[in-house]
């Protein structure tokens, strides 16, 4: 009796689990409101914005919606778990028809037939128009293996924000930004202040991350010429060393204990704004932020500065893109808005969705259309991201479908070498190995890397 009420009890809980499994899928696909227009073929779009950026996806679509009469998009902000609820809508083969993404999902779901390539949905002058003028790092963003499958529609770029009453309280020239990153770290040390017991009060400059000064050494983390992730290079090794020493002059724990009083980075919480740091490096859509937050202060922007030797204009890059999942109902639809919105059919009416959100455009064509032009005029600080986009030395994450890996070792690998837990050499050495240990685990497994 008792060994029948065993097995009894193993069916009843897989039951269990197989019912939960099935809810959880169900509750994972969220569906959108009825449409306005059901005599048109829908469109469904997911997005991860919300708040203000969902007024502005919303004012977006509804424009697509009154620009013709076969299609109909239907849109749902996801801000939470929107990537998983994608796959499980996938795998459950009810997907939305397109999707706004901005997390590292391209290699993976790409190398696992998850997302669509776009090219094949594109008529043969558009996708050599595409391929010939979008700017190197939007083509980069979106391809892998060969392959177009994220379109962006805003890229992000990083520069140097700097506040020049903090200049001339110091006797410096705001109109006289270093030219090399040398100069930098020497101006960064004329505007820190300390209190008498010698802790900050102020940071003048810290150097970025390691992900931006690699490229600017003219390393970077991937070969895109031979299509190689490159880790233990002297030129990254450099970067590192870099980013180390500058930050063990100021004092790891001082720069901690400083740090810690920021609180959050948002709206006019940024240290930026109260005046606690002079110089940063920071993304285009800072200045939005600014604008509305801070529109009084009196702010500059300034292309990070190359190393002596190094590379001008460089640095990582990432951004907002458009993908179409595997078993979209209509994915011409989905391609069709996705002209709208990014500016491949209309450059010039595009150009106008771009400043609602502060966003870096696909192409030259929408960043001289008038209305951006009009833009820049009014935020004069953003041409300095403009200017950045055409160089060949921005560089996205790797495309490979080991990306999320790679990406947390190279922070664990900066984090150990910053504490002082490994030198440098050591850091970048265990951040080649532990890569080439999880390529042979994945291989072995059958997977890609």
């Amino acid at each position: 009796m008792s060994k029948l009420k065993s097995v009894w009890h193993t069916i009843r809980v897989a039951g269990l689990v197989v019912l939960a499994l099935a809810v959880v899928i169900v509750l994972a696909a969220p569906r959108p409101s009825l449409q306005k227009h059901p005599e048109r073929k829908q469109v469904r779009f997911w997005h991860m914005w919300s708040a203000e950026w969902k007024d502005v996806v919303d004012k977006i679509v509804d424009r697509y919606n009154k620009s013709q009469t076969e299609y109909e998009v239907v849109a749902l902000s996801i801000p939470e778990g929107a990537s998983t609820k994608m796959l499980l809508g996938i795998t459950g083969g009810n997907p939305p028809d397109v999707m706004a993404q901005w997390e590292s999902v391209i290699p993976t779901w790409a190398e696992n037939k998850m997302i669509q390539p776009l090219e094949t949905l594109m008529p043969p002058e558009e996708w050599d128009r595409f391929q010939r003028e979008a700017y190197p790092a939007v083509k980069k963003l979106g391809m892998y293996k060969g392959h177009l499958y994220g379109i962006t529609i805003g890229m992000n770029v990083f520069a140097c924000y700097y506040r020049p009453d903090h200049f001339r309280a110091a006797g410096l020239d705001p109109d006289n930004f270093p030219k090399t990153l040398e100069e930098l770290n020497a101006l960064g040390e004329k505007l820190h202040q300390f209190d008498k017991k010698e802790q900050l009060r102020r940071i003048g400059y810290l150097p970025a991350g390691w992900t931006m000064l690699a490229p600017a050494f003219g390393g970077g983390f991937y070969d895109w010429k031979s299509n190689k992730v490159t880790l233990n290079t002297p030129q990254n090794l450099q970067a590192l060393k870099h980013h180390v020493d500058y930050r063990k002059e100021l004092g790891y724990d001082n720069i901690v204990r400083f740090q810690s009083g920021f609180g959050a980075d948002s709206g006019a919480s940024w240290s930026f704004i109260g005046g606690s740091q002079s110089i940063i490096v920071d993304g285009c859509w800072r200045v939005e932020q600014l604008r509305k937050e801070a529109p009084k202060l009196e702010y500059r922007l300034a292309p990070m500065p190359p190393p002596k030797g190094g590379q001008a204009l460089a640095g990582n890059t990432g951004g907002n893109f458009m993908i179409i999942p595997s078993g979209a109902k209509n994915p011409q639809g989905a391609m069709d808005f996705i002209r709208f919105w990014s500016g491949l059919s209309n450059p010039e009416r595009a150009a106008e969705f771009y400043t609602m959100g502060g966003w870096l455009p696909l192409s030259p064509a929408i960043a001289n259309a008038p209305i951006y032009q009009e833009y820049i005029r009014k935020h004069p600080q953003f041409q300095a991201f403009v200017d950045m986009m055409p160089s060949e030395n921005l560089h996205p994450a790797p495309p490979v479908p080991m990306q999320l890996f790679i990406q947390d070792k190279i922070n664990q690998t900066q984090d150990l070498a910053v504490r002082g837990s490994l030198t440098p050499e050591q850091a970048i050495k265990k951040l080649e190995d532990d890569v080439r240990q999880e390529a042979a685990r994945r291989e072995a497994l059958g997977y890609a890397n």
